[in-house]
C-alpha cells in the first residue's frame, strides 16, 4: 500500500532542525516502560529540563532559552506581574500592536463579539495589557457578553461561593459547637437553665466522631482525610520555582490556601472524580492569570472566579481523569488513540517511525500532555500563550489540546524519524524548547487542513484560527 505523502507545508526548514547525532543506545525493555511511563501521575523526575545536548531545539535563530533556565522564575522581577519578562529586546511588530489594538477596542464594548474575540485572542493576548483575565472568563463563559451583566452574576456567583466555604470547608466539630450555640441560644430565649456541653444522648448518631453510619458527617470527614492529604502536598508542590506559589511568604502562602480550598470544594462537589494528582498544575494557570488582574475587586474574589472557571475548563477533560472510563470510547486512552490517528492522517511516515519500526506507545508521552494540558512541558509563560490558544476555539479545549501535541510531534520529526525508542521517548517525556509561535503556528495549520481551508500566505498574523 502506498505511504500517504506528508504535506508540502510541513517539509519546510522552519518545522525542523538536522538530525541529531545517535546517542547510544541503553537497553530497555518495553514491559518495565509501561510499568513506569504509563503510570497516572507525573513522574518524580524533573519534567521541566531538557538535558540532551545532542538534541538542538527546532526553533530557528534567535535560539531558545539554554535547557537549564527553561522553567525560569517568570515571578522575580515583580511578584503581581508577568510583563514584558519573555519579550524580545525588538518590541512588539507593528501587525502585533494593530491586533492587540483590535483585541483592547473589542474587550471595551458594551456588548462583545465572541466569535470576534476568539479571533483575536487565538494569536495570543498580550501579557503587559491586563486584559488577560477578562478575556480568559469570556472565553469560559464565566462573564456574559453583554457588560451591564457582569456586576450582578459576579456578585451572585461570589456569594455562592462564599456558602460553598461555609458548608463545606468546615470541621465536623465546627458544626457540633454551633449546635451547642443553637441550643443555649434557645435555651436564653425560653428563659430556661444554661444547657453548656451537650450530653451524649443529645447528640445525634451522624454527629458523633465514634459513628460509622454513611450519613455521618465524622465518618465523611475521617474517609476524606488521605484526599485532603494528597491535595495539601500537591499545593506545596506547584510550581516550586514561583515565588507566586512556593516559599515561607504570607503572599505564597494565601495563594496556597486559594489553591486547597477550590480542590476540597471541587472535589466535594464532584464525587465521581474526587481528587486526582495534577488538578493542581491545571488549576495555577487559571489562578495566576486571576489573582495578578489589576482591578483590585477582581484579585479580591481571585479565588471565587478561579473556582467557577476551572469547573467550567474541567468540564471538558473531565472523562479523561476518570479511571472508570480509561477504556471506554470516552476515556483517557480514547482519546490518545484520537491523537494517535491525528498524527497518522498528517504525518503517516513519522506516525509509523514512532508506533510500528521504534513501538514508542503513545501513552508513554501523551499521557501527561494531555491530562496535565501541556502545564509541565513549558515554561510558564508559555503555557498561558498557549491557553490563549486552546481556550479561544469554540470546539472546546479538547480537540485543540489534540492538535498542539501534534504539532509538537511534527517540529521535531527529524529527531524522531532519526531516533531510536530510548532516544524518542527521552526528547517527548522531556520535551525540547522551542519557538511558541511556531508551535501555534503548526497547530493552526493542522485545523485549517481539517477544515479544508487553503492558506495563501505563512504570515503568523494573517493565519486564524477561526
Amino acid at each position: 500500500m502506498k505511504k500517504k505523502a506528508v504535506p508540502e507545508w510541513l517539509n519546510s526548514s522552519i518545522w525542523s532542525t538536522s538530525p541529531a547525532m545517535n546517542s547510544t543506545t541503553t537497553t530497555t525493555t518495553s514491559a518495565s516502560a509501561s510499568a513506569d511511563l504509563v503510570h497516572r501521575y507525573s513522574p518524580s523526575s524533573n519534567p521541566y529540563i531538557y538535558d540532551d545536548d545532542d538534541v538542538d531545539p527546532p526553533a530557528p535563530p534567535p535560539p531558545p532559552p539554554p535547557p537549564d533556565t527553561v522553567r525560569r522564575d517568570v515571578r522575580d522581577r515583580d511578584p503581581g506581574r508577568l510583563g514584558d519578562y519573555d519579550r524580545d529586546d525588538e518590541g512588539p511588530s507593528a501587525e502585533e500592536i494593530s491586533r492587540q489594538a483590535l483585541l483592547l477596542t473589542e474587550v471595551s464594548k458594551k456588548m462583545i463579539n465572541i466569535g470576534e474575540l476568539r479571533r483575536l485572542a487565538c494569536q495570543g493576548v498580550p501579557d503587559n495589557a491586563g486584559v488577560r483575565p477578562m478575556v480568559w472568563k469570556l472565553l469560559l463563559g464565566y462573564l456574559p457578553p453583554d457588560r451591564s451583566l457582569w456586576p450582578s452574576e459576579l456578585a451572585k456567583k461570589r456569594s455562592h461561593y462564599k456558602n460553598l466555604k461555609t458548608d463545606l470547608l468546615v470541621n465536623p466539630s465546627e458544626i457540633t459547637r454551633r449546635l451547642e450555640d443553637s441550643l443555649y441560644s434557645d435555651s436564653k430565649e425560653s428563659k430556661g437553665p444554661p444547657i453548656g456541653m451537650l450530653k451524649r444522648s443529645e447528640i445525634a448518631h451522624g454527629e458523633h466522631p465514634l459513628s460509622l453510619g454513611k450519613s455521618s458527617i465524622w465518618n465523611k470527614y475521617f474517609q476524606e482525610s488521605e484526599i485532603l492529604e494528597q491535595i495539601d502536598r500537591d499545593v506545596k508542590r506547584t510550581h516550586p520555582d514561583m515565588i507566586f506559589f512556593s516559599g515561607d511568604s504570607a503572599y505564597a502562602k494565601s495563594n496556597q490556601d486559594s489553591l486547597r480550598n477550590i480542590l476540597i470544594i471541587f472535589s466535594k462537589l464532584n464525587p465521581g472524580i474526587r481528587y486526582v494528582q495534577g488538578m493542581n498544575e491545571v488549576l495555577a494557570p487559571l489562578f495566576y492569570v486571576f489573582k495578578t488582574d489589576p482591578d483590585e475587586e477582581n484579585t479580591a474574589a481571585a479565588e471565587a472566579d478561579t473556582f467557577f472557571c476551572f469547573t467550567e475548563l474541567f468540564g471538558g477533560f473531565r472523562d479523561n481523569f476518570c479511571q472508570q472510563l480509561d477504556n471506554s470510547n470516552m476515556g483517557i486512552r480514547s482519546t490518545i488513540a484520537r491523537l494517535s490517528q491525528l498524527l497518522k492522517e498528517h504525518d503517516e511516515e513519522l506516525w509509523r517511525h514512532l508506533e510500528v519500526t521504534t513501538k514508542v506507545n503513545p501513552q508513554f508521552y501523551a499521557f501527561r500532555w494531555i491530562t496535565l494540558l501541556l502545564t509541565m512541558e513549558f515554561n510558564f509563560s508559555d503555557i498561558l500563550r498557549i491557553w490563549d490558544f486552546l481556550l479561544s476555539d469554540p470546539e472546546g479545549p479538547q480537540e485543540t489540546l489534540l492538535r498542539v501535541c501534534c504539532a509538537m510531534l511534527i517540529l521535531v520529526r527529524r529527531h524522531l524519524i532519526a531516533g531510536d525508542f530510548t532516544s524518542n521517548l527521552k526528547l517527548l517525556q522531556h520535551y525540547p524548547p522551542t519557538n511558541i509561535n511556531h508551535l501555534l503556528y503548526v497547530a493552526r495549520r493542522i485545523i485549517c487542513v481539517l477544515q479544508h481551508v487553503i492558506l495563501d500566505s505563512y504570515s503568523l498574523g494573517s493565519v486564524s484560527c477561526l
